[in-house]
């Protein structure tokens, strides 16, 4: 596993805003996550780990893209309809002769074009006479053929470096045929939540106690993002028993994700045990929901503590680890996209932090989209999370938000 230096960060450095962070991410962090080769069925998700160039053209042999009549388009007449016999019958997977001159082959959807024709005719438009076909005038040469390398030719990349494939990206990798691919392994991630007042779900809670809602998301979530997410439990609030169980995780882990302790109030004790097992730059971020959130080093091992509420766990996840796993796991980093969408709501609020905000979407009369806000909006509440349909993005410098205006919007299955 690869060690990184445990003060490769810079702790007097100011407020950062998101973007920011995440171009800092990208631009410290080494890919750590290994190479091995897997079978297709197995590459969903998984990050390409080189470029993987087409060894054939695809299609490979010229071919029909409709089921009709192949023919030269030489022998066409211009004035009028051509009549050719109709030498032989061409389905999918034949292997045909040349074409003479002066004569037409019936073909299938991709079956493979004889030498010497260039262009289909569609059955729909074509006579069946008693001496073969007529065929009318006012075709274009090549209509309904594909030809070898139509998709993608020989020798150039067909999936890129970095990629988190997809279904159709196997697909592609199948059409070239290639039966197994070079992936990136899955990053290791050990994640823990911390807090005297957590018990586990299901367990007995104490009056004053919560249950930890927390690790189950964030284990979700990273699995979800092709992650290898270890739970390591609930880590009590013991500055000695914290940096012990920090540097355990470190030695077989790419990452270590904590939830709570990471403020700077009295009980907050992540800060001290990161420092005691390594080194920690509290990234001030601009953010909202999510304040605060450390970053740091434990024995060489990236560390990352999150807020202990649940919303800003969430949104810290998708908007500032989410570059450090795809960094650390050797995918090119594409910043999510919102979809434009009316805002429905008037809204005040101060400048300088990008806020998410949770909404819920709904097509207006006029046909437009509009988003309307959560009515509970703390940083803890999960049922803001359950209850909506995604998070409106404000840029840092916005301070009104108008009915009518158009808001980023990125819906929940886009972000994981």
């Amino acid at each position: 596993m690869t060690r990184l230096s445990d003060d490769c960060f810079d702790p007097s450095a100011p407020v950062m805003s998101v973007a920011e962070a995440a171009a800092t991410i990208l631009a410290r962090f080494p890919v750590v996550a290994g190479v091995e080769s897997v079978p297709l069925s197995r590459a969903d998700g998984r990050i390409a780990a080189a470029d993987i160039l087409a060894e054939i053209d695809v299609p490979p042999f010229d071919n029909a893209a409709v089921d009709g009549y192949a023919v030269r388009f030489s022998d066409l007449s211009e004035a009028g309809p051509t009549r050719l016999p109709v030498r032989g019958r061409l389905p999918a997977g034949a292997a045909p002769a040349p074409l003479d001159a002066s004569a037409a082959d019936r073909i299938f959807t991709g079956a493979a074009m004889p030498a010497g024709a260039d262009t289909v005719f569609m059955q729909e438009d074509v006579a069946v006479v008693a001496d073969g076909v007529a065929l009318p005038a006012g075709i274009v040469r090549g209509a309904n053929r594909r030809p070898a390398g139509e998709d993608i030719a020989r020798g150039s990349v067909a999936i890129p470096a970095g990629r988190r494939l997809r279904p159709q990206d196997l697909a592609l990798a199948a059409a070239i045929g290639r039966g197994d691919l070079s992936v990136r392994r899955a990053l290791r991630v050990a994640v823990f939540s911390t807090g005297n007042e957590l018990t586990e779900p299901g367990g007995l809670r104490a009056a004053s106690g919560i249950h930890d809602s927390n690790r189950v998301m964030l284990i979700a979530l990273l699995r979800r993002l092709g992650a290898d997410a270890t739970d390591l439990g609930i880590l009590r609030d013991e500055p000695a028993s914290l940096a012990a169980a920090l540097r355990a995780a470190a030695e077989s882990h790419d990452l270590i994700l904590t939830s709570g302790g990471v403020s700077v109030g009295e009980e907050d004790h992540v800060k001290g045990a990161v420092a005691a097992a390594g080194s920690l730059a509290f990234w001030r971020l601009a953010i909202k929901p999510g304040r605060p959130v450390a970053v740091g080093m434990v024995a060489g091992t990236p560390f990352v503590g999150l807020p202990g509420n649940p919303v800003a766990a969430y949104v810290t996840l998708a908007f500032v680890v989410r570059p450090l796993l795809d960094r650390l796991g050797g995918a090119v980093h594409e910043p999510a996209l919102g979809v434009p969408v009316r805002s429905a709501f008037a809204l005040s609020r101060k400048s300088g932090r990008r806020e998410f905000l949770r909404v819920c979407v709904t097509r207006a009369a006029d046909g437009a989209f509009e988003a309307a806000l959560f009515p509970r909006g703390g940083s803890g509440t999960i049922t803001s999370l359950t209850g909506s349909d995604g998070l409106a993005d404000v840029p840092e410098p916005v301070t009104r938000i108008e009915p009518g205006d158009t808001l980023a919007f990125h819906p929940y299955p886009t972000l994981w």
